[in-house]
């Protein structure tokens, strides 16, 4: 006999319903003993992140796939994937960020990514406008950018999922880049932020 189980927070409880045919069970525990913790909300937010990311950049892949006309040869490079549009010179690794933002020249941090997964942990003082990879957020980045000198050092990051399908990160670099910023970086979270950021100890911040 089978057995459906769902679980709600209700207040400061939790309740446990168990369903066998129409006759539901209900079991009470205290939320505190089963509290999870900050690291553990943020390991769920980025793997949630991250299959959207994935799904996304899966969805793209198909449609484009299924518009595209019959196939014809072509050569190994141009079947490479696109080159990222910053160089080495202008990307930073987060142990070299972190001991940067503990230094008296810190510089100005952007974050890229939606504002659940900013909400849930961010680089303490990054500035916010929204996922790149949207019209809306693009625009506030661009209308935040155009208040502050060309020569001002900007770092942005994403870290919603592994960095070659991030669909943030090279929408807000291109744009701050056309507009002239002469000192632009983007901080390398290869995996996601919580893997390469949160987890290693480096300062994080969490809520608005």
């Amino acid at each position: 006999m089978e057995w459906d189980v769902g679980i709600a927070f209700v207040n400061r409880s939790v309740r446990v319903e168990c369903v066998r045919e129409s006759t539901p069970m209900i079991l009470e525990k205290e939320s505190h003993r089963m509290k999870p913790s900050f690291g553990s909300r943020l390991v769920a937010l980025f793997l949630g992140a991250a299959a959207t990311c994935l799904f996304i950049y899966g969805a793209r892949s198909a449609a484009s796939h299924a518009m595209a006309s019959p196939p014809v040869p072509t050569s190994p490079a141009a079947q490479s994937p696109k080159p990222d549009p910053w160089t080495t010179e202008q990307t930073v690794e987060p142990a070299a960020l972190a001991k940067e933002l503990s230094s008296n020249s810190k510089p100005t941090v952007v974050c890229a990514a939606p504002h659940f997964l900013y909400e849930g942990g961010h680089i303490p003082g990054a500035s916010f406008h929204g996922p790149a990879s949207t019209p809306q957020g693009l625009d506030d980045l661009k209308k935040w950018a155009s208040t502050i000198p060309k020569s001002t050092s900007l770092v942005v990051y994403c870290g919603c999922c592994p960095l070659t399908h991030c669909p943030n990160l090279g929408p807000a670099f291109e744009a701050l880049h056309a507009m002239g910023f002469s000192h632009l970086r983007v901080l390398l979270l290869h995996t996601n932020f919580y893997t390469d950021w949160a987890s290693k100890g480096y300062a994080t911040d969490k809520g608005d």
